[in-house]
């Protein structure tokens, strides 16, 4: 089956039928009606259709000729490295960036696990197992959400999840001749139920013991699995009222496994000390990874910057050298993040396996600078828009009886009281409503501590011409 459209997408996850609560009520009947993700998945479904009106967007599967999504694409050139930042870009587009796990997301990771397949094989053939899962994936254009978060428990250092009757952090309590047995919870599975399959990885920490060394992928439908949700931050399906919430909102969950079984033929890393700690590095998934995430946030901040240019032109305040100023940080954070991700491209180099990988340092410089620089943009939008963001009648005001006062009051240096209201509603579900605030906790904590991340960053990075620079100037008489 080649890259598919929209309406096939949607009809895949009508008849997935995956546990899923909410608000203490089991859904039951149509998902894609469902209040909570009607918003979501008809957005989702537009990626897939806009996917087939772009050549670049698919590319001829290396098996069948049939055209498949690029987010799929295993790049061998610095060209195919481009297209396929032009494919996430051209998704993130149609949110602004504010879907952060659209499909491409999590491709670009099956991807990077399925070209280094031979890193997983033994005597059970894993190998081979993520390397059809990638192939199968990209043949149907299967959407993932993933998992590798344990609950929070205790984080002290010292903390280790060892009841083995009824544990809270996901391990393999039973294996057989049909696979393993699963038992436990993992959290954060953002679109959690609400995709084809489920990936599950290793988790930093639990090696220590092999009821933790795993990794697999099942359908989000399988028996015993079931995603339990958040709060929806929809609010209403009201795009005046709630423009990106209505439409963007990404429900997260949290995925308990009630004694999963998951078949052999679907585990690709099982109790192999050596593998779950190469497997990463060896396939390259972090940059890959990056390098969408980063393509993503780039439109996500240019987005943010036109948002912010159309509240100063809408109220005229663009007389003000502080408000000049206020805007030009944006400028600074988009370039800035603009140049690093054309860099990693710039410094791509090919691997043993003949892959073209991103440079890593440019990446890792941009996901720890987003963190920081996100809130600057909200708390920006906060100090531009002020009481506007407060003032925000709803599309029911509009269309009643006291419509005629609010076009009086609410009228704008240069647009009509609607016009203005629709911006600053706009502006509000960026920075200040709940669906606001979970993108702002989203983007700091996107790929994991700020703090571990710097430190990562530090413990790579090669300073050695740096310092022979330094030395050569101490050096001089």
């Amino acid at each position: 089956m080649p890259a598919i459209n929209g309406s096939a997408f949607l009809e895949r996850i009508r008849q997935l039928q995956a546990e899923i609560w909410i608000d203490g009520q089991k859904i039951k009947g149509n998902i894609c009606d469902h209040y909570a993700f009607k918003g979501v998945l008809k957005s989702k479904a537009a990626l897939f259709d806009l996917q087939l009106t772009k050549d670049f967007m698919t590319y001829k599967s290396p098996l069948t000729g049939d055209r498949v999504g690029t987010s799929y694409l295993q790049p061998r050139t610095k060209e195919d490295l481009e297209k396929r930042r032009l494919t996430t870009q051209e998704w993130a587009k149609t949110s602004g960036g504010m879907m952060g796990r659209s499909p491409d997301y999590m491709n670009a990771g099956v991807m990077a696990l399925g070209s280094a397949w031979e890193c997983f094989e033994n005597k059970e053939h894993f190998g081979q197992n993520i390397k059809k899962l990638y192939e199968h994936a990209r043949e149907n254009d299967i959407t993932f959400a993933h998992t590798f978060v344990n609950p929070q428990v205790n984080r002290s250092i010292g903390y280790f999840d060892d009841d083995e009757a009824e544990p809270i952090s996901a391990r393999i309590v039973e294996t057989n001749s049909s696979g393993l047995i699963i038992k436990g919870a993992r959290l954060l599975a953002t679109q959690g139920g609400i995709t084809d399959e489920l990936l599950v990885l290793p988790i930093g920490g639990n090696f220590i013991e092999e009821s933790f060394i795993y990794a697999f992928s099942i359908p989000s439908n399988t028996p015993n699995l079931k995603f339990i949700c958040r709060e929806p931050f929809s609010c209403s399906n009201s795009v005046f009222d709630h423009p990106l919430g209505s439409r963007f909102e990404e429900m997260d969950t949290i995925v308990v496994f009630d004694n999963v079984l998951v078949p052999w033929d679907r585990v690709f890393l099982y109790n192999d000390y050596n593998i779950v700690n190469k497997m990463y590095e060896e396939s390259k998934f972090y940059p890959f990874l990056l390098h969408q995430a980063v393509a993503r946030q780039v439109i996500k901040t240019e987005f943010l910057l036109g948002v912010a240019q159309l509240i100063v032109n809408t109220i005229d305040i663009s007389g003000y050298q502080h408000v000049k100023e206020k805007v030009s940080e944006i400028i600074i954070g988009f370039e800035t993040m603009k140049a690093l991700l054309l860099v990693s491209e710039i410094e791509a180099k090919e691997d043993k396996r003949g892959i073209m990988l991103p440079g890593l340092n440019p990446l890792y410089t941009a996901i720890s600078t987003f963190p920081k620089l996100y809130p600057r943009i909200v708390e920006i939008l906060h100090l531009l828009g002020a009481s506007g963001l407060i003032s925000i009648p709803t599309e029911k005001d509009f269309n009643s009886d006291i419509k005629g006062d609010l076009h009086h009051y609410l009228q704008a240096a240069s647009g009509d009281a609607q016009m203005r209201t629709k911006l600053f509603r706009l502006a509000w579900d960026i920075s200040t409503s709940s669906f606001g605030g979970r993108q702002t906790l989203y983007e700091r904590f996107f790929f994991g501590d700020p703090v571990r991340l710097n430190t990562s960053l530090y413990n790579s990075y090669s300073r050695e011409n740096a310092i022979k620079l330094a030395k050569s100037l101490l050096d001089t008489e």
